[in-house]
């Protein structure tokens, strides 16, 4: 299965949709939009920013490997 590494982010603030690169080897818990400065953080039960508000969901979640969820965060966030 060939992985995707870009996805496109969009802002539930602003609606501003932006491009970005995702980590092959960890959960990105924090993303700011370029437009309105919102810092995005996981919707509850996902473990990441492109989880929760991206086009394509992250390489783990591809790959159906578990990368934490809310325990993730609560350990680390």
């Amino acid at each position: 299965m060939e992985i995707i590494t870009r996805s496109v982010v969009t802002c539930p603030n602003c609606g501003t949709r932006t491009e970005a690169e995702m980590p092959t080897d960890a959960c990105l818990v924090f993303f700011e939009c370029e437009s309105c400065h919102t810092v995005l953080r996981p919707k509850s039960g996902d473990c990441c920013v492109f989880c929760s508000y991206a086009s394509v969901k992250c390489p783990p979640v591809q790959l159906r490997q578990d990368c934490g969820g809310d325990s993730w965060l609560k350990d680390n966030g």
